[in-house]
């Protein structure tokens, strides 16, 4: 596997789960938080295999799915492939996450949105809204295989 840039503190994760579901916080791409104790990027903490879904995102999240605009809540789950993370190369004993390919996301619905009618709201059917996500980095100078 050929070597990528290294992920750390400052990079983003953008996560997109497809239209209509609309899910406020990863809207924007979400910076991540790398907590190597002894590797650092450009002054930065390196981000190690466990450090892809940054702790904002680690809670429930609101979300809406047209027609059900009255917001419910759900969980993201994300799945880093081997190619998001070093196969040789450890830091504190875990994989150091490079840039790589687009992975799995996925939302888990907790609480449905719902959709206003007359006779009384009805519920979101759809439990689980796969998605894509990517790394995103500013780091042009330091890989890692």
């Amino acid at each position: 596997m050929p070597a990528d840039f290294i992920m750390r503190t400052g990079d983003m994760i953008q996560i997109t789960i497809p239209p209509p579901t609309i899910v406020p916080p990863i809207i924007p791409p979400v910076p991540l938080i790398g907590t190597s104790s002894s590797m650092m990027v450009n002054f930065m903490p390196v981000c190690l295999e466990g450090d892809e879904l940054p702790p904002p995102l680690l809670v429930p999240l609101p979300y809406t799915s047209p027609p059900f605009v009255t917001p419910g809540t759900g969980t993201l789950k994300v799945t880093i492939n081997p190619t998001n993370k070093t196969a040789t190369t450890k830091n504190d004993n875990k994989a150091i996450l490079i840039k790589g390919t687009p992975f799995m996301a996925e939302f888990t619905v907790m609480a449905p949105a719902m959709q206003p009618t007359p006779g009384g709201p009805v519920p979101d059917p759809v439990a689980k809204k796969p998605g894509t996500a990517q790394f995103i980095t500013t780091n042009a100078t330091v890989k890692a295989g």
